[in-house]
């Protein structure tokens, strides 16, 4: 549930992402919030009554990241190893202290961990389809639950304001927001005569060889979308869309790389956090058929870093990948 491939997340329909229409429930008859008030939050479990100053948060999935990031009031995470080769030394040593109260599945919520750490609020970063794998119930009768995740890459920009306005830390997500749509600017602007007028493909890190398929992604999926807010555009659309990010990313046969990436002019593909190159990616850059492509042979392909970002602490870093793999394109 909790990994960076969830099933959830793959096959989930989309999700109404109504942003929390929330309000206290004594902020019209007392003007400020007091220490102790209560508000009713929209989630995508129903609208549920949550404290205004959260102060024992219980986080899992992507709400995990996030939560850190913001400086929340955590008292228990879930697992969330996708995402330590983008932590840094702070992040890092806050998820390693807190208590685990859940790993990389829902199958390994630890109910009793949860008890014990006496949240005052629980949020659950995942897709509405996994909630069906939690014992809502017994969540709910331990401290108000909030579920809050994503069905679609994309989608962690909404999310991620979500989960940081239940936990009472928006002032924080909204600094760090800023500060990544600056960033993102600067370089739109920094690659506007050369990285809109290409027609980009992406292989993503998500492939499975041993079936003799890779993974190309689009508009939208993990390893597109920030590299859209640079002014990207990755042509064509899943021949067969299905549900949640299977409506953006699609697994053709290893056979069919020619028909699916021959017509782009430039080609990005998804690399880890230190810059090496993901077996399933590996896979298809090692094929014959990588290397008869127009795009390949013109020396038109670019490693892009951290693009499992579902932060915009985490985003600033793949902006910076971003700029260090196009920087060739200036020089063309």
């Amino acid at each position: 549930m909790f990994t960076r491939r969830s099933a959830g997340l793959v096959g989930a329909v989309a999700l109404a992402l109504t942003l929390s229409a929330c309000g206290s429930s004594n902020d019209d008859a007392a003007g400020k919030p007091e220490k102790n008030d209560t508000r009713v939050f929209t989630a995508d479990n129903g609208k549920v009554t949550i404290p205004v100053h959260p102060k024992r948060v219980v986080a899992t999935g992507y709400a995990v990241p996030t939560l850190i990031e913001a400086g929340a009031p955590l008292v228990g995470i879930s697992s969330w190893q996708r995402g330590e080769p983008m932590m840094d030394g702070q992040e890092m040593a806050t998820y390693k202290k807190l208590t685990k109260v859940a790993g990389e599945q829902a199958s390994e919520t630890n109910y009793e961990a949860i008890a014990e750490a006496k949240p005052d609020l629980i949020v659950l970063g995942v897709p509405v389809p996994v909630l069906g794998d939690i014992d809502m119930k017994r969540l709910k009768s331990i401290a108000p639950v909030v579920a809050i995740g994503p069905t679609l890459p994309s989608q962690w920009r909404d999310v991620s304001a979500q989960q940081a306005d239940a936990a009472g830390v928006l002032t924080k997500y909204e600094s760090d927001k800023a500060t990544y749509e600056a960033e993102a600017a600067k370089l739109k602007k920094k690659y506007q005569k050369v990285l809109p007028q290409l027609k980009l493909g992406h292989v993503g890190a998500y492939g499975d060889t041993s079936k003799g398929t890779f993974q190309r992604e689009f508009n939208g999926s993990w390893g597109t979308n920030v590299v859209q807010d640079v002014g990207a555009d990755y042509y064509g659309k899943v021949k067969k869309a299905g549900p949640g990010s299977k409506s953006v990313s699609e697994y053709p046969s290893m056979e069919q790389i020619t028909d699916s990436l021959g017509q782009a002019d430039a080609i990005t593909y998804s690399v880890n956090a230190d810059g090496s190159v993901p077996d399933s990616v590996k896979s298809v850059l090692d094929s014959k058929l990588w290397q008869n492509l127009p795009a390949v042979k013109k020396k038109m392909t670019f490693p892009i870093a951290c693009t499992e970002a579902s932060t915009y602490g985490d985003a600033l870093k793949t902006l910076k990948a971003i700029d260090k793999a196009f920087a060739p394109l200036l020089d063309k």
